[in-house]
């Protein structure tokens, strides 16, 4: 039985939060949630939530009409949406994780908050295994190359993804290129030249136009075009802070390594690698 201090209705603000609390079998707690949450998980869809507005453009009045004991938030925040959520003065949780051992401490801290403290670290113990597992599958294929991957979150401005994806890159085996969760000009990424591009566009799904970003850009010289190794890899698996990155670790492995790890879902690679204007 969950104890008297824990939270029984809780607001979740961003989808990170809610797939930790599915994960250790607390959805019930959710009372509301944004669209995005109910993208990620389709459970929600059986019993519909009230849907909020995000970390970036929280509401006081919405969070209050869901009549929660708790708001759970993640970055990006806006300073308006933040000022909204301490204004419906209920208790917030805010996480703000940049790495994989951030993303570890927030699991906890969301399952230690519910009242669940080993389902959270059984978890995590999970992710860990997991991961650790890819590393080792490449460590065991002596003189294996790893390719330069540039894989990033939003194409305008161009940002390259998160820490914890470049964590990710390196334990399938890739070198991730650029400074993780910075903007970087397509004329610097084309001087790197990548063998493997991947995006990973946040809110866009598995809907990146491959073929034009890499027209507009002028990236058809680029190794990664032109032996057609770019991919689009789903939105939550590999910007959802949460146990869905290993999804994205899978998807990760298959683009980096096929010989090794030969299927994934939630990828798609180029079908027409567009002809240089050069």
């Amino acid at each position: 039985m969950p104890s008297s201090h824990t939270p029984r209705r809780i607001a979740s603000l961003q989808p990170s939060a809610t797939v930790i609390l599915a994960a250790i079998g607390e959805l019930d707690r959710v009372v509301a949630c944004t669209k995005y949450c109910a993208d990620v998980i389709s459970e929600l869809g059986k019993h519909p939530r009230t849907m909020l507005r995000d970390s970036w453009t929280a509401d006081a009045l919405q969070i209050l009409a869901a009549n929660p004991d708790l708001v759970i938030a993640s970055v990006p925040y806006q300073e308006k949406a933040l000022a909204e959520i301490l204004k419906a003065g209920v208790r917030f949780l805010g996480l703000a994780p940049k790495t994989l051992a951030d993303i570890y401490a927030d699991i906890a801290i969301i399952a230690g908050t519910v009242g669940a403290d080993e389902r959270g670290e059984a978890i995590i113990q999970n992710m860990q295994s997991s991961i650790e597992a890819v590393r080792e599958q490449i460590r065991a294929r002596a003189g294996i190359s790893r390719p330069k991957v540039f894989c990033e979150e939003w194409g305008k401005p161009l940002i390259a993804s998160q820490p914890w994806v470049a964590e990710l890159v390196e334990a399938a085996g890739g070198e991730f290129i650029g400074y993780p969760g910075r903007q970087i000009s397509r004329e610097e990424v084309a001087r790197l030249d990548p063998d493997i591009t991947i995006a990973a566009w946040c809110g866009a799904g598995d809907r990146v136009p491959l073929e034009k970003i890499i027209a507009d850009r002028n990236w058809q010289n680029t190794r990664a075009a032109r032996t057609g190794r770019v991919y689009c890899i789903r939105d939550e698996f590999l910007n959802t802070p949460a146990p869905t990155l290993l999804d994205g670790l899978a998807a990760l492995a298959f683009a980096i390594h096929p010989e090794l790890f030969p299927s994934a879902c939630g990828i798609r690679q180029i079908t027409l690698i567009p002809h240089s204007t050069a």
